[in-house]
């Protein structure tokens, strides 16, 4: 199912696209408090990547954007390669958290040089409760 522009409220960027990643860092704190759902649509473009490395991503949660739980609220999963990478994130048990960070670190492995080096992006859409409703029947129905 493809989401429709119309239907995607917040919208922040956790990592700008072209962005060189060749250390573990954080993004900025994003606030989403105000956001209507509890539902996002993380998406990972990894656009250049050499061979023999590893990009490891954990979403932080925090309810003042200060302090971070030390328990990660998602682990995404290990990145190797070139491609786009959808993940959706549901928030909906978690009422307290109104600070996300992503954190990353990479590795690289093998001959050469060993500073990795993924050229990529992250984005984080909030998925409008009407169309996680029409997702959820058009699954059941599938069934």
């Amino acid at each position: 199912m493809r989401i429709p522009e119309s239907t995607l409220m917040m919208e922040a960027i956790l990592i700008p696209a072209g962005t060189m990643i060749t250390e573990k860092g954080d993004s900025p704190a994003i606030d989403i408090a105000a956001a209507e759902s509890c539902v996002f649509l993380l998406d990972m473009k990894i656009t250049e990547a050499v061979e023999q490395q590893s990009f490891d991503c954990w979403l932080l949660g925090s309810t003042d954007g200060t302090n971070w739980a030390p328990k990660p609220l998602a682990t995404l999963p290990q990145y190797f390669y070139v491609g786009e990478y959808p993940t959706l994130l549901d928030l909906s048990a978690d009422t307290q958290t109104k600070f996300l960070r992503l954190h990353w670190e990479v590795s690289r492995w093998g001959r050469g040089e060993l500073k990795p080096r993924f050229n990529c992006g992250m984005t984080l859409r909030e998925v409008a409760p009407a169309l996680l409703i029409e997702a959820r029947a058009e699954a059941q129905a599938r069934r």
